[in-house]
């Protein structure tokens, strides 16, 4: 951080702790909450994007919060921050080539953002070879279509088509007006690597969208999906058509062959060699998760946690697409409410006699990433999780609608739901415990897969959820104040003398968020580490009873190869899983400990989950 920057951000910490309501020790205040929420959704911190300065300045205002209480960094810290490296945006370098050759003749250059340009999810690097045209880039067995049936396309340079054919057929097998996950370009650069291509190159099916214009995408600054590895440009339609009437095939006529028969025609590219080399540069920046210790008695303790990055101006996930990138999303129910609540929190067991396991009181960053910043704690923490008795979440307490909460993760302690409905009683909420077993998409999901037992605290979703309109004023602070109370109430009695509960592995929901258990086909049972990996697919955890424990695989596991397939990321496994059939026995390679072994796993259907 640059001394000026750091200058900014002391003036504005001190600007906002003038304006804000004071935290009071031992108490739980309605207007304090409200403050903080304020504060958090406000037009100053544009959203409070992860690697922005205004993501900085609330993790400093956070930390001075947790100062102005008293409470002291984690033991062995210096200050309150654990700092991770997050990849937060992506941008074109200056090394973007992509040139022709015919007949060994002088290779032409094409210009860059006029004739092609690359995805931001391209790999990096240079590829020279022969062209093979491979239709639409598809592998589809279960429609009995394949583009690069017929052709050797290792270490070739793959041209394909956008899309997928019989678009516009409503009786076609790929859905019709509706794009089938074949259609998804990332899913096509996962099939050409696959096949051994060294790059691919992908072209607008323009006849089958006469009305489109020829030109390139705009060049997207979101962080994108996990690396193709290999170059993945797209390339003006008339560039492509000219490379493919020389060789006497016209799009348009080879378009609607496939579209009648569904029996594509892959064809080499005679004498045309291409070079690419792709510059995608990917700004990385460094983040904090902001932690603060209240000691206990013994070396045991609880976290209570919630996030504080949202969305910044929508470039990650907004739910309102014609105002990504343009208006802020200021993120004040998702999750500055649950942000207030974990300070709130803060200052109630601040003024109280001490317990008998410590409290952490954690904010997360990295949570709209992809869970991170509690990834990343998980895997580093600052309190040992064999001590951690147990783990509070809350993301999303601010829009309380008639008096009805979500509880997740009561399943997976022994003891937490007696717990909760004690501590409970008396409030004027009812809580719905429709989530037995923690499993979700926010931060408590990190530690039950470290076999923490884990509480989620939530009040739904509405109609501002990832929108600019997600403001402050719409904050129901009186009923949040209602929620805190029995939260308190409920870590009392984790943080008091009564034995801490035992963690319980629970069958994972019908409708989990991870990779190999969605839709009708192949289970396979992984549970994903959320933490930004690459060389392989990551495991957090495997469930129960799944294809992958019967396997012998195990949390902290990375696969690597799958079915013969090398795969770098989670986006490869998904790919290569949805390829297979249930009943089907697979062979599988995954590191551990340094060390790569073999195992095989027969798929099962999610029908044969239980």
């Amino acid at each position: 951080m640059t001394r000026r920057l750091a200058s900014i951000l002391t003036a504005g910490l001190l600007a906002a702790a003038l304006a804000g309501a004071a935290l009071r020790p031992g108490v739980i205040s309605e207007q304090s909450y409200r403050e903080s929420v304020k504060f958090l959704a406000a037009p100053s911190l544009k959203g409070r994007l992860t690697g922005t300065p205004e993501n900085e300045k609330a993790a400093r205002w956070i930390a001075a919060r947790f100062r102005e209480l008293g409470l002291k960094p984690a033991p062995g810290q210096r200050d309150y921050f654990q700092r991770f490296e997050v990849t937060v945006s992506a941008s074109l370098g200056k090394g973007n080539r992509l040139a022709e050759s015919n007949g060994g003749g002088k290779p032409r250059a094409l210009v860059a953002g006029q004739d092609f340009q690359p995805l931001n999810f391209s790999g990096n690097g240079r590829a020279a070879g022969e062209v093979v045209f491979a239709g639409y880039g598809i592998t589809a067995p279960e429609y009995g279509y394949d583009d690069y049936a017929g052709i050797d396309a290792k270490g070739k340079i793959v041209l394909v088509l956008r899309h997928e054919p019989q678009e516009f057929d409503e009786k076609s097998p790929f859905a019709g007006r509706v794009y089938t996950s074949h259609a998804q370009v990332q899913n096509k650069a996962v099939n050409a690597k696959f096949h051994g291509a060294a790059a691919v190159l992908m072209v607008n099916d323009l006849p089958n969208h006469s009305g489109d214009e020829d030109r390139l995408d705009r060049f997207s600054g979101r962080v994108g999906p996990t690396s193709a590895d290999i170059p993945f440009v797209q390339v003006r339609a008339a560039v492509a058509e000219r490379w493919l009437e020389r060789s006497g095939l016209s799009l348009k006529e080879w378009m609607e062959e496939t579209d009648r028969t569904l029996k594509p025609r892959p064809a080499a590219l005679a004498g045309l060699r291409v070079e690419v080399t792709a510059d995608v540069v990917r700004r990385r920046s460094s983040s904090p998760n902001v932690a603060a210790y209240l000691p206990g008695e013994t070396d045991e303790s609880i976290i209570i946690g919630a996030h504080f990055d949202h969305l910044g101006l929508g470039e990650q996930s907004s739910m309102a697409p014609d105002q990504a990138g343009k208006a802020i999303h200021p993120g004040a129910d998702d999750n500055a409410s649950g942000t207030a609540g974990l300070l709130e929190l803060a200052a109630y067991f601040a003024g109280r006699p001490k317990q008998k396991r410590g409290i952490l009181f954690l904010a997360f960053s990295g949570e709209e990433l992809g869970l991170i910043g509690s990834s990343f704690y998980v895997n580093h923490p600052l309190l040992p999780l064999e001590k951690t008795a147990a783990m509070i979440n809350m993301d999303m307490i601010g829009r309380i609608q008639n008096g009805k909460v979500y509880v997740g993760g009561t399943g997976t302690g022994d003891s937490l739901k007696k717990i909760l409905e004690e501590s409970r009683a008396g409030s004027p909420l009812q809580f719905d415990f429709s989530d037995q077993g923690g499993y979700g998409s926010s931060d408590h999901f990190s530690f039950v897969n470290k076999q923490v037992p884990v509480l989620f605290f939530f009040s739904g979703l509405h109609a501002d959820y990832h929108k600019p309109s997600d403001t402050w004023d719409k904050i129901n602070a009186a009923a949040a104040a209602q929620l805190l109370e029995v939260v308190a109430r409920v870590a009392e009695r984790l943080a008091g003398a009564e034995p801490r509960p035992q963690y319980v592995r629970v069958q994972m929901p019908q409708q989990p968020a991870m990779a190999g258990s969605a839709g009708s086909g192949a289970w396979f049972g992984s549970v994903p580490d959320m933490g930004q990996s690459k060389d392989g697919f990551r495991l957090s955890d495997v469930m129960k009873g799944s294809p992958a424990e019967a396997a012998g695989l195990k949390g902290g596991d990375v696969i690597v190869e799958f079915d013969g397939k090398p795969i770098s990321n989670l986006y490869d496994f998904t790919y290569a899983l949805r390829a297979k059939k249930p009943g089907e026995t697979v062979a599988v390679k995954y590191r551990r400990d340094g060390q790569v072994y073999e195992t095989k796993a027969t798929l099962r259907s999610r029908g044969q989950m239980r």
